[in-house]
C-alpha cells in the first residue's frame, strides 16, 4: 500500500526521482498534488485538480499510481499524449521506482493494422492514385518488422494518408475470433497486453467508447481498475457525450458497399444482385451527401429534415438498405462474413429510423459535412447523470487533472457536466514566476469587431510587434476567415516565414516553426491545446478574440435552449465557462518553461469593456498588464538583449 510517507521519500532532496531521473527538481506543488493523488487511491477518493503548467502533473499522478501497486487506468486527451507518455514519461519513473509491474498502451482499433483488410486490398487492389499504391507498399515493408501493428509507428507515412481507413477495421467489419487472421490480429494482442498489464494508458475516446460498451468483448477493461485517472481532463466532457450518444456516417455506408462487393465476387459469385443492390445504395449515399450543402458544414438535423427534398432523400436512403437487406437475407448461412454484414444492415437501419424521429427531448440531433463525408448524429445534452452513475457503480479511485480546469476560482461548472459528486479539490498554481517572465496586453484602439476592415486594420496594427519580435510568433484565430486573411496580409507585407495550419501537418509545421528562426504561425483550433514549444522559438502569442463558440454551433445551441428552459442562464452557466477554459489554453502556448519569457496580445476589448471580463482576467495567469502595444515591443527587445 503506497502510504504518504512513500510518496513524501520518492520525491524528497535525495529521494529515488531526484537520484535517478536527470535535472529532476522537487517542486512544493508536484508533491501536494502528489499527496493529494496517494490519499484518492488509499480512500477509493474522488480528487479534481487544476496543475499549472510547469507542476510536474505527469510524475505527480504516474508515482503515487505505481507506488501503490494498484490496476490502473490513465487515460489521455490526445493520442499524441499518450504515446509520450507510454515511450517517454512512464519508462522513466518506472526505471526510477525500480517498478515491476506490467505497463501497456492500448488505442482504439483505428490505429491497427488489420490483417484481413491488407489481404483484401492486395487482392483487390487499393482505391486511388498512385500516390496510394506507394503507401500501400510503405505499409507492406513496415508490417514484415513491427511487433505492434500502431500505424503511428509506420514514420514513412503521412498521418492523413488516404490508404488509411482502407487497412484498419471498424467495430462492424471486424470478424472478431471468425477472422482467418485472429491468430496474428494486432487490435486482439494489443487488448490482450492491456487486460494482463498492471496500468494501462488509454485515450478518452477510447475510455468512453469502453464505458458505453460500444465495442463488445472490451467491457472488461474497466470493472477491473482500482485507479482510474484522467489528464487533459478538461476535454472529457465533450468526449463522452459523443460516446453516449449515437451516430450514423456516410463511412460506415460506404464500407458496407465495399464488403458486399467483395463478398460478391470472392465467396458468393451467383448472386450479381448483390453487386447491384450495393451499387444503388452506395450512389444514393453520394447523392444524399449533395443535399446536406457544400463544403464543410455543421447543421441542425430537425431543421433540416423538414425540407422535402432531405424527407424525400432520406427515405429513399432508408428504401435503398431495406432493399440490401432483403438480398442479403437470401444469401444468409452461405458466408460469415455476409451474416456479421446482414447483422450491420440491421443496426444500420436501426439507427436511421431513430434519426428519423427528432421529437425526443434531451438530445441535440445534428449533422456534420466534410469534402465528400457526411454524418448524423443524436448527442445528449448532459452525460452528467450516466458519467456520475458509472463512478457510483465502479468503486475505484477518480482522479481528473488538467492545467485548465477551474474557472473563476471554482470547478462548478466541470463538476456539473460529468455529474461528479463528493470530491477532494485543488488548484495548484504554477511555479513559473510569471510577473517577472510574462506581459498581458489587451491592445487600445481595437477596430470594431463588426467593422468590415477589422482584419486588415488588426494585422497592420500587429504586424510592427511581430516584426520587432522577429517572428517567433503563433497567431491564434478563433475562425478560419481570420487565420487566412492574417497569413495573406502576412505574407504580402513582411519578410518573416509565416506558416500557415493545414498547409502541411501538424508536426511538420511545428518543426518547421521550431527549425526556421524567424517564423509565425498562423493557426485556429487545433493548436491552442497539447503544443509544447519551449524557449527562444516562442516568445509572442496573439489571440484574435476570446474564443466563443459560435452561436450557430449545434450542439451549443441545443445546450443553450435546454438550459432557458430549466430556468438557467446559458451565457454565465456555459459560454463564458467553456471560454474560459479554451482561452487558458491559448495562454497557456507561452511559458512551458522556468526559462521562458515573453508576451501575450488578446485583441478583445470585451476583456476590459464587459463586466465578464474580470472572470476571464482572474483565471488567467498573474503575468504583468498592459494596454500598450509599444510597452509589449519594448519588453520583447529586453527579453532579446537579456538573451544575447
Amino acid at each position: 500500500m503506497a502510504n504518504i510517507d512513500q510518496i513524501k521519500a520518492a520525491f524528497s532532496e535525495r529521494g529515488q526521482l531526484s537520484s535517478n531521473i536527470k535535472d529532476f527538481r522537487p517542486r512544493s506543488e508536484q508533491l501536494e498534488m502528489a499527496e493529494a493523488v496517494g490519499k484518492a487511491i488509499e480512500n477509493k477518493g474522488v480528487l479534481v485538480v487544476e496543475a499549472g503548467t510547469g507542476t510536474g502533473k505527469t510524475f505527480a499522478y504516474l508515482t503515487p499510481a505505481l507506488l501503490s501497486k494498484k490496476k490502473t487506468i490513465v487515460s489521455t486527451g490526445s493520442k499524441n499524449l499518450q504515446d509520450q507518455l507510454f515511450k517517454r514519461d512512464l519508462p522513466t519513473i518506472q526505471k526510477a521506482l525500480n517498478y515491476s509491474g506490467k505497463i501497456a498502451l492500448l488505442k482504439g482499433r483505428a490505429n491497427y493494422l488489420c490483417l484481413e483488410r491488407l489481404d483484401q486490398v492486395i487482392a483487390q487492389g487499393v482505391l486511388g492514385d498512385k500516390s496510394v499504391l506507394v503507401d500501400l507498399s510503405k505499409v507492406r515493408k513496415w508490417n514484415n518488422a513491427t511487433k505492434t501493428g500502431d500505424l503511428s509507428e509506420c514514420v514513412e507515412l503521412a498521418e492523413d494518408s488516404p490508404i488509411l481507413p482502407q487497412l484498419t477495421s471498424t467495430t462492424e467489419s471486424c470478424l472478431g475470433s471468425d477472422c482467418p487472421n485472429y491468430g496474428d490480429c494486432y487490435v486482439a494482442a494489443a487488448r490482450k497486453r492491456a487486460l494482463a498489464a498492471d496500468l494501462v494508458v488509454v485515450n478518452h475516446h477510447l475510455f468512453c467508447a469502453d464505458m458505453a460498451v460500444k465495442e463488445n468483448g472490451f467491457g472488461e477493461l474497466i470493472p477491473n481498475a482500482e485507479v482510474i485517472i484522467f489528464d487533459e481532463a478538461h476535454q472529457l466532457p465533450d468526449i463522452a457525450s459523443q460516446y453516449f450518444g449515437q451516430s450514423i456516417t456516410s463511412r460506415q455506408l460506404f464500407d458496407l458497399c465495399k464488403d458486399i462487393n467483395i463478398v460478391y465476387r470472392t465467396e458468393i459469385k451467383d448472386m450479381p444482385q448483390l453487386g447491384v443492390a450495393s451499387d444503388h445504395l452506395l450512389k444514393m449515399v453520394q447523392d444524399f451527401r449533395l443535399l446536406l450543402g457544400e463544403g464543410n458544414n455543421r447543421g441542425n438535423w430537425r431543421e433540416w429534415l423538414v425540407k422535402p427534398d432531405v424527407q424525400k432523400g432520406f427515405k429513399v436512403l432508408q428504401e435503398k438498405l431495406d432493399f440490401i437487406a432483403d438480398v442479403v437475407k437470401l444469401a444468409l448461412g452461405r458466408s460469415q462474413t455476409l451474416d456479421s454484414i446482414f447483422e450491420r444492415i440491421s443496426a444500420l437501419k436501426a439507427q436511421l429510423v431513430r434519426l428519423s424521429d427528432t421529437s425526443v427531448t434531451g438530445y441535440c440531433y445534428w449533422f456534420e459535412t466534410f469534402n465528400r463525408q457526411f454524418g448524423l448524429h443524436i448527442t445528449p445534452l448532459t452525460v452528467s447523470d450516466k458519467f456520475g452513475e458509472q463512478m457510483n457503480n465502479h468503486e475505484s479511485a477518480w482522479i481528473f487533472t488538467s492545467a485548465t480546469l477551474e474557472v473563476g476560482g471554482s470547478f462548478n461548472h466541470f463538476r456539473q457536466r460529468l455529474g461528479i459528486r463528493a470530491t477532494d479539490e485543488k488548484v495548484l498554481q504554477s511555479p513559473f514566476n510569471y510577473p517577472e517572465q510574462a506581459l498581458l496586453c489587451v491592445p487600445r484602439y481595437l477596430p470594431g469587431s463588426n467593422q468590415n476592415h477589422t482584419m486588415t486594420k488588426l494585422a497592420e496594427m500587429l504586424l510592427p510587434v511581430i516584426e520587432a519580435n522577429k517572428g517567433r510568433c503563433f497567431v491564434l484565430c478563433t475562425s478560419y476567415f481570420m487565420m487566412k486573411g492574417f497569413a495573406e496580409y502576412f505574407r504580402e507585407h513582411s519578410g518573416l516565414s509565416i506558416l500557415l495550419q493545414g498547409e502541411t501537418s501538424k508536426t511538420k509545421l511545428l518543426e518547421q516553426f521550431v527549425s526556421e528562426e524567424h517564423s509565425v504561425l498562423v493557426a485556429t483550433s487545433s493548436f491552442w491545446e497539447g503544443i509544447d514549444v519551449r524557449g527562444d522559438a516562442l516568445s509572442l502569442v496573439i489571440i484574435d478574440k476570446l474564443p466563443f463558440t459560435s452561436p450557430d454551433e449545434p450542439l451549443l445551441k441545443a445546450r443553450v435552449e435546454d438550459c432557458q428552459l430549466q430556468g438557467g442562464n446559458p451565457f454565465n452557466d456555459i459560454q463564458i465557462p467553456e471560454a474560459v477554459i479554451a482561452l487558458k489554453q491559448g495562454v497557456g502556448r507561452l511559458i512551458r518553461d522556468v526559462t521562458d519569457s515573453g508576451a501575450v496580445i488578446i485583441c478583445d476589448s470585451r476583456l476590459v469593456t464587459r463586466p465578464y471580463g474580470e472572470t476571464f482576467l482572474k483565471s488567467l495567469p498573474n503575468a504583468k498588464r498592459t494596454r500598450d502595444l509599444n510597452k509589449v515591443v519594448e519588453f520583447l527587445k529586453s527579453i532579446q538583449q537579456n538573451r544575447t
